[in-house]
């Protein structure tokens, strides 16, 4: 299994960086794709949306509002819709030329159709898997869609699933996922990645993760570890900050860690085949016991069972093939302790 490929969800975190920073939202959003190709992020990905298109102006806050107060979604939106496709080009173009792959979640048919030529892939949200006439729209585009299922049931991932197939998308990818910010450990369900590949095992399937990041990083080990191919989290430089997303998001340092333990667990995973690897050879030879001689014996003496016991090392006739010595004669003298080889008998 190769390691997973990596998503750093910038989302909107970008613009509370700039306020403290002082910077424009632009810049600090080149800022944290630089930070995400310094640690390894193989992906930047944004959110497309405008406040009015997305969602009524009295919907209300469905995150945790101690750590963030905004009470309405359109408010919440309101204040990161800033961007259009001219900001999207910039960043699309920033992300490429350092190496990383450019995607943006769009939440309107307006950003779905002006993404299609910047982004590698398309991400479709949790909230968008029963929009069904979206889906279509955005299957039909000829590219990788990435689909979040949180807050559903299996029968509803499937019919957004045929979805996308019958609109012709060839390359799907499912991200299990939990629609809670943040994500309590008992709640992360991670065998619902086992279920997936389960049941849908000719698409990749994934993670999208809203768990608090903690020291050890082990809640995204552990999902590729299940087989997750796809792994995508929130992202930020200060997880201090207010926000929606700042809290339970990843900051490079939290990235860098979870990249290396794919790594550790690529090394220890090793091969399927089971074989004498070339560190095991020697201690193979030496661990292994030989039949040996317990008493001295002159030459032509037939060898009983009661005159051999296996030791170590393994250099001389292995145990398995007692039967065979038994009954033979020894052809010269030998001294007990003496490690029985076939040119002995």
């Amino acid at each position: 299994m190769n390691k997973p490929y990596v998503i750093a969800e910038m989302g909107v975190n970008f613009y509370d960086t700039a306020k403290v920073l002082g910077i424009s939202a632009l810049d600090a959003a080149k800022l944290y794709i630089d930070k995400a190709a310094e640690v390894g992020i193989n992906c930047a990905k944004f959110q497309s949306y405008k406040a009015g298109t997305i969602v009524s102006k009295n919907s209300p806050a469905y995150w945790d509002i101690t750590k963030e107060p905004t009470k309405t979604q359109y408010e919440l939106f309101l204040k990161h819709d800033r961007f259009g496709e001219a900001e999207y080009r910039e960043l699309c173009n920033y992300t490429h030329a350092k190496g990383m792959d450019f995607t943006s979640t769009p939440f309107d048919y307006i950003s779905a159709d002006y993404l299609k030529d910047m982004v590698d892939f398309y991400k479709i949200s949790s909230s968008d898997l029963s929009n069904l006439p979206f889906i279509r729209h955005i299957g039909k585009k000829g590219k990788p869609v990435f689909l979040s299922v949180g807050a559903s049931y299996l029968s509803e991932v499937d019919v957004a699933i045929r979805a996308l197939k019958e609109s012709g998308c060839k390359d799907i990818v499912v991200l299990h996922c939990v629609l809670s910010y943040p994500t309590e450990a008992q709640n992360a369900n991670l065998r619902i990645i086992e279920t997936l590949k389960k049941n849908f095992s000719d698409i990749r399937v994934g993670f999208s993760d809203h768990v608090a990041p903690d020291n050890t990083m082990m809640t995204l080990a552990t999902a590729y570890l299940l087989g997750a191919e796809v792994i995508e989290k929130h992202f930020t430089l200060d997880k201090t900050l207010p926000g929606n997303d700042h809290y339970h998001a990843g900051d490079p340092e939290d990235f860098k860690k979870a990249i290396a333990n794919f790594e550790w667990i690529n090394k220890v995973l090793g091969s399927a085949e089971k074989t004498v690897l070339e560190c095991e050879i020697i201690p193979r030879r030496e661990a292994r016991r030989s039949l040996v001689l317990n008493k001295n014996m002159k030459s032509g003496e037939v060898i009983k069972q009661e005159d051999l016991i296996p030791k170590r090392p393994g250099t001389g006739i292995s145990p398995e093939f007692t039967e065979i010595v038994v009954g033979r004669r020894v052809i010269s003298d030998l001294e007990e302790d003496t490690i029985l080889t076939w040119d002995m008998i």
